[in-house]
């Protein structure tokens, strides 16, 4: 069984509604992050003597971790960082791929020239980045400075932002991060949404979304080669070999 992680405790001198909602960013920043490895066990105890948090306020911060797909309930078990599946993660990337393609239509059509001068200086500001220009990852802040979270805001569908800015989102950046540094993917990725900015600032709607498919579609191979890689090196493997 996995042990229990530990997380950093925080400021102790807070009512019971900001320390909750600390504790529930510091959790979802170590998941999000890979801290927190996936699968591990979330102790409601520990937590509290942890944050010196009543079980109240650390019950909703759990709840709303559940509500972002970040941590699963398991019968007599408890609360477990979320742990997808090759199948599940394919799924994930799959749902991302139609509606983020539909997204960018969307955006072309909509956002507003302001809005895509914007959207170019996130991308300036990702490309300053300093793990960028070593080639070891890409650029990971969230919300509006998150190109694809821009986009999808661009959109002007709420039905759309509400799905994927914040049901899916964090579960959707967790692995975004865990698979942003295979060698050369950032700067490939980088090209990618330049390309794609490109087609939305000449309001071709189409082109966007088909660049977009493909640039998700591009990172769903990235994630099965890893899935691949890891399978071919598992000792059972080697042993058969």
């Amino acid at each position: 069984m996995l042990d229990t992680v530990e997380i950093p405790t925080v400021i102790q001198h807070a009512d019971s509604g900001t320390l909750s909602e600390h504790v529930f960013r510091s959790i979802q920043a170590a998941i999000v992050r890979g801290e927190i490895a996936p699968g591990s066990k979330i102790s409601e105890p520990e937590l509290a003597r942890t944050y010196g948090i009543s079980r109240g306020p650390l019950r909703e911060a759990i709840h709303r971790l559940e509500g972002q797909k970040l941590l699963v309930r398991i019968p007599h078990v408890g609360a477990r960082v979320v742990s997808l599946s090759h199948a599940e993660l394919i799924e994930l990337y799959e749902i991302r791929e139609s509606l983020e393609g539909m997204a960018c239509r969307l955006a072309a059509e909509r956002m507003s020239d302001s809005e895509i001068d914007e959207l170019r200086r996130v991308l300036g500001t990702h490309e300053r980045d300093e793990a960028f220009q070593a080639g070891v990852g890409y650029y990971q802040q969230e919300g509006d400075f998150d190109f694809h979270y821009r986009i999808i805001q661009g959109s002007g569908n709420r039905t759309l932002a509400k799905l994927l800015c914040d049901e899916l989102y964090q579960l959707v950046r967790m692995y975004r991060i865990q698979f942003s540094t295979t060698p050369n993917r950032p700067h490939q990725a980088f090209a990618e949404h330049h390309r794609i900015l490109d087609a939305i600032a000449d309001r071709d709607g189409e082109l966007a979304e088909l660049l977009m498919r493909r640039h998700i579609a591009a990172s769903k191979r990235n994630v099965e080669r890893h899935f691949k890689s890891a399978l071919e090196n598992t000792p059972s493997k080697r042993g058969n070999a």
